[in-house]
C-alpha cells in the first residue's frame, strides 16, 4: 500500500456481536480494493485514526426504532471535533442491524446522517437496486440511505443471512471506490 492510500474508518456499537460481523463484511469489501481499513468498536476509539481517515462508517442496531445509547454517547463525544470541522469535508456512510424486517431502521440511518451532516461530511448511501426478497437477495430491505440487515434475533453463529452480509461487502467496495474518486 502506498503512503497516500485512502483510509476508512468504521465505527460501531455491537452489544451481541450482529452489528460487529456486518462491520467486518464491509471491511472485507473495502479492503478489496486497496483502502486501508480500521474497525473500530466504540468502546475502543482511536480519536486521532478517526481525525486522520478520509473516511468513517458508523453503524449500531435498531432498539426500539432508535441509535443505542452506546452510539449516542460517541456521538456527543465528538463534539470537540464538532467545534472545530475536524471532519468535514470525511466521506460518511451508515449501516444499522436489527431483529425485525423492519424494526424502523429507516429512522437510525436518518440519525446517522444527521450526525455526519453537523459534522459537514459528504454522505453516501447505497445506491443498489434490490435483488429480490429472499435471505440470499442483495439489498433485500430496499434501503437507499444505508445498509439495512437483519438478524432475526437468532445467534450471531447463523445470522444476519448471506444476502445481507454480501450487501454489506458490496457496500464496503462501493464505498471505498468512492472513497478512492472524490477524496484527493
Amino acid at each position: 500500500m502506498s503512503l497516500n492510500a485512502k483510509t476508512l474508518a468504521i465505527v460501531y456499537h455491537s452489544p451481541y456481536g450482529h452489528t460487529a460481523k456486518v462491520a467486518q463484511h464491509i471491511a472485507q469489501g473495502a479492503a478489496k480494493v486497496g483502502v486501508a481499513v480500521h474497525l473500530m468498536n466504540i468502546e475502543h476509539i482511536d480519536w486521532d485514526v478517526l481525525d486522520q481517515a478520509d473516511g468513517i462508517i458508523f453503524g449500531c442496531p435498531t432498539y426500539m426504532g432508535n441509535l443505542t445509547s452506546g452510539l449516542k454517547l460517541f456521538m456527543e463525544q465528538s463534539s470537540k471535533r464538532w467545534l472545530a470541522r475536524a471532519w468535514q469535508g470525511k466521506l460518511a456512510a451508515g449501516f444499522t442491524n436489527g431483529g425485525g424486517l423492519s424494526g424502523d431502521k429507516l429512522a437510525v440511518l436518518q440519525q446517522i446522517n444527521l450526525f455526519a451532516m453537523q459534522h459537514g461530511m459528504l454522505w453516501t448511501g447505497l445506491p443498489m437496486m434490490p435483488t429480490g426478497r429472499g435471505i440470499e437477495d442483495l439489498n433485500r430491505m430496499s434501503s437507499f440511505l444505508g445498509l439495512m440487515t437483519q438478524s432475526d434475533n437468532a445467534s450471531v453463529d447463523v445470522t444476519p443471512p448471506k444476502g445481507d452480509l454480501q450487501t454489506a461487502i458490496w457496500f464496503g467496495e462501493y464505498v471505498a471506490l468512492l472513497l478512492m474518486k472524490i477524496i484527493k
